[in-house]
């Protein structure tokens, strides 16, 4: 099995076997991000899903949650730390 250096944790572990999200970013999730950080991915995005009551079909909403998971994985950008204050809204 292929092995891969994660972009989030440095370490080197093995590959995915295909990619967990389509498109470009799904092809970059397989190059360079190890199966225990996108765990720790899913954990995160679900608490923003809940947290902001998130409707994944709403196209805002999913580019939140991307531009959230390439923070997350690859330390592209800034990501959002979940706000109480701010529960049931986003804000771009």
């Amino acid at each position: 099995m292929p092995t891969i250096t994660c972009a989030r944790c440095a370490k080197t572990k093995d590959a995915f076997d295909r990619a967990p999200f389509p498109g470009a970013v799904g092809a970059r999730i397989v190059e360079s991000t190890c199966r225990e950080c996108w765990a720790d991915w899913l954990k995160q995005q679900t608490m923003l899903i809940n947290h902001y009551g998130l409707n994944v079909m709403d196209p805002q909403a999913r580019q939140y949650l991307t531009r959230n998971m390439e923070a997350f994985l690859f330390k592209a950008g800034q990501g959002d730390v979940v706000d109480t204050t701010k529960q049931g809204t986003i804000s771009h």
